[in-house]
């Protein structure tokens, strides 16, 4: 589970629906990659994170 990542999302009071919207992936793709069940493209990663302002290489350490 990436707890950084809810956490992040919970501080902007966004939905998973409305992050999967921006970032343009389904909401289930989303819940997969905040789950820690997927990891995002780099693409996709750069989208989240500019969404949510933190730097994308989080999700790959």
């Amino acid at each position: 589970m990436r707890f950084w990542l809810l956490e992040k999302r919970k501080n902007k009071e966004k939905t998973q629906d409305y992050i999967a919207y921006k970032a343009r992936i389904s909401r289930s793709m989303y819940a997969m990659i905040e789950s820690g069940e997927r990891n995002p493209s780099v693409p996709v990663a750069k989208k989240i994170a500019k969404i949510l302002n933190f730097d994308w290489t989080l999700f790959f350490e």
